[in-house]
């Protein structure tokens, strides 16, 4: 069916469902998009506040889990820090499902958030094992770089100061490097996708290929919200990780609404 002439947003209506994947158009963003979505996730953290205080718990206790394998394994932490960018999005499925719930009018419910996945629970378990392959890779390719730069692994007492020194420019730079490119594949191929898979039931790999397109599409847009989310979680680790509770739940509402923006809800048949 045609789209109508005087629809003021022609190039956002989504082709139908049994389109290909890349007939699907997406929007144009604009900078203040990412700006927009961390105020809806707000808005939406307000209205639902013990679903997002539950889901608050589950980023904190990760945070302290990350601190742990600091203090153990310090060669792993970068490439352990992509749990976030694993499980963080995972965990956030009974997010995505509470701002679904608002969108439509329902109630959101702790209860039905934490069986959002059950629908998908195949194509979201090929997803996942997509980005754990990637961490893996991300996590030999870290422990490379530390076995090129030091003979022994510096203790933890000093671990800080012998990392940062300028004798250790070099690895610091490829070690960021590395951490990067790893964690801006991560970022590319899921940052809609699992909303997506979600809520349109689609197979993984198109839901990746969307989230790729989205990007290439609005690549200043997508770096600036990359760049929010990755200062926001900074942020929020510093005082004891406590800013996890309401920081974690209130950038899982956001990122349902970066998915909605930039793929419109499906049009009523």
């Amino acid at each position: 069916m045609n789209a109508s002439p005087t629809d003021p947003h022609p190039a956002t209506e989504p082709a139908p469902e049994s389109a290909s994947v890349f007939a699907l158009r997406l929007a144009d963003l604009s900078p203040a998009d990412p700006f927009r979505w961390l105020a809806r996730g707000w808005r939406d953290f307000a209205r639902c506040p013990k679903v997002g205080l539950f889901y608050g718990l589950c980023f904190f206790l990760m945070g302290h889990a990350l601190w742990w394998v600091f203090r153990a394994a310090p060669a792993y932490v970068l490439a352990l820090s992509a749990g976030f960018l694993l499980m963080g999005p995972f965990l956030c499925l009974g997010i995505y499902d509470a701002s679904r719930a608002c969108e439509t009018g329902r109630r959101p419910s702790l209860r039905a958030s934490l069986a959002a996945w059950r629908p998908t629970k195949g194509t979201m378990a090929i997803f996942a094992g997509v980005l754990l392959i990637l961490e893996m890779l991300w996590g030999r390719a870290s422990l490379v770089v530390f076995a090129v730069t030091f003979n022994t692994m510096p203790s933890t007492e000093n671990l800080l100061k012998v990392l940062f020194s300028l004798q250790n420019l070099e690895f610091l730079i490829t070690y960021t490097v590395v951490g990067a490119v790893f964690a801006g594949l991560i970022f590319v191929t899921s940052v809609i996708a699992i909303p997506m898979i979600l809520d349109r039931q689609v197979d993984a790999i198109s839901a990746g290929l969307t989230s790729i397109r989205a990007c290439l599409q609005n690549p200043g847009v997508m770096l600036l919200w990359g760049a929010l989310i990755t200062v926001t979680v900074l942020l929020a680790m510093l005082p004891g990780f406590l800013g996890l509770f309401v920081a974690g739940p209130v950038l899982g509402h956001a990122t349902w609404h970066a998915y909605r923006g930039i793929v419109p809800a499906p049009t009523p048949a």
